[in-house]
């Protein structure tokens, strides 16, 4: 494990500390102590004139980014399938693609690159799915615990509706092969942590969460899964859980929708009210995949209504319904839905700032890590040095301009350099 560095880091400095505000600080200092950021200063305090500066120049300096849902098997058929919706785009594409994990050689391929791309990219802490095989969600794990980003794995539970080629016999088995992955993994990490993974209500049988809700007790493990995402989703839903009052009390019937233990719902479209007062109640974390759910036409999450009633949003690729791992992509998006959900469906609901989108991709979903996602004092020193000096432009921009035009118009080419924990990465 590389050694937690002390420095300064020296550039325009922009981050959030609080929902809604972004703080910038031109020519500034952010100070690096073993990893932890002690805060940001125009002068050198003299507790830290010892330390070694790192002077980026002109370069944007920002906390570094979030990803709170992605399928990492998908990442071979990004692009594809994007004029289908959701089941039929699972049943045609997903799941014959998850299916080839079965093969420990194609994970290790398909893998290695998914972890480099990442690993290049302006993420620097990600929440992922993995497939229901143990061996390639442990190559996975591997790879990741090699690339230096801060992650939790999920090996996907399902033992029903997946077809011939992915589907757990049992809901026994199911909870036998969670148990053998998290013996064998036990230990094995530092950077990466496992996490609970139902894939979502319709691939998960009441036993099979029952089963899982044993493991959450003895385990204490976080949980992330999918919560009304498409129409038709939701609808079956119903008919598989005549019991349930919604699809949120579904998972809250079966013990496994937040409370003692955190969990990250994706997309979170369909919800009424009252499903979002249980949201709020159980300290779910929403990962708002806008990409994905505008390129499958499920529709557009009631973001600024999540933000009003105090739920935790971050942002999330789900890459391959997502067809890039890109945060700041995703960051782009959440702008633009909230737009046509303003203009087409809510005229109450304003659209979101540049500034609101910015904190979902830093410190909103960071916090599901601990302290993560800012520069203030104590928080882990996650940080991405932003050359946007490619990008011409005829006039002096502000730095806030520079900062919201990175967003649309850079990529990872612009990265010149990304810190997780202090320790550089590139």
């Amino acid at each position: 494990m590389k050694k937690r560095e002390s420095f300064l880091l020296k550039g325009h400095i922009c981050y959030s500390n609080e929902q809604g505000k972004l703080l910038v600080k031109p020519d500034s200092y952010a100070v690096c102590r073993e990893g932890i950021c002690q805060g940001v200063f125009k002068e050198i305090p003299e507790a830290f004139a010892d330390l070694p500066i790192r002077d980026t120049g002109d370069c944007l300096v920002i906390p570094g980014l979030t990803d709170l849902h992605t399928h990492a098997p998908q990442y071979p058929f990004r692009g594809l399938g994007m004029d289908l919706e959701l089941l039929d785009w699972l049943n045609i594409h997903t799941f014959p693609e998850e299916a080839r994990y079965k093969d420990a050689e194609y994970a290790q391929r398909a893998y290695a690159m998914y972890v480099e791309d990442l690993k290049q990219s302006a993420v620097t802490r990600a929440v992922i799915f993995a497939t229901l095989h143990v061996e390639a969600t442990e190559i996975l794990m591997d790879l990741l615990e090699s690339s230096g980003l801060e992650t939790y794995v999920g090996k996907v539970n399902m033992d029903r509706n997946g077809g011939t080629e992915l589907q757990e016999e049992s809901a026994q088995t199911s909870a036998r092969e969670t148990r053998r992955w998290l013996k064998e993994i036990e230990g094995s990490y530092i950077h990466t942590r496992p996490i609970l993974t139902p894939r979502f209500i319709p691939s998960c049988s009441d036993s099979l969460m029952k089963e899982l809700k044993k493991i959450q007790e003895e385990y204490h493990l976080p949980l992330q899964s999918h919560l009304s995402e498409n129409p038709q989703e939701v609808a079956w839903v119903k008919e598989l859980c005549p019991n349930a009052a919604s699809y949120s009390d579904a998972y809250f019937q079966a013990g496994l929708f937040g409370g003692s233990e955190p969990a990250i719902m994706a997309h979170c479209i369909w919800v009424d009210d009252e499903e979002i007062a249980l949201m709020k109640q159980q300290g779910i974390y929403v990962a708002h995949c806008p990409q994905s759910n505008a390129n499958l036409a499920s529709g557009i999450a009631p973001i600024r209504k999540f933000l009003e009633k105090g739920v935790r949003v971050g942002l999330g690729s789900d890459m391959a319904a997502g067809s890039t791992p890109s945060i700041l992509r995703a960051m782009a998006d959440a702008v633009q839905c909230s737009k046509l959900r303003w203009r087409y469906v809510d005229p109450v609901a304003k659209p979101l700032t540049f500034a609101e989108v910015f904190y979902m991709g830093t410190l909103g979903g960071g916090s599901f890590f601990g302290k993560v996602g800012s520069f203030l004092p104590g928080y882990a020193f996650d940080a991405l040095i932003l050359d946007d000096s490619s990008l011409r432009q005829p006039r002096r921009l502000e730095l806030l301009e520079r900062l919201e035009r990175f967003i649309y118009l850079g990529d990872d080419r612009n990265i010149a350099g990304k810190y997780i924990n202090g320790v550089p990465v590139f």
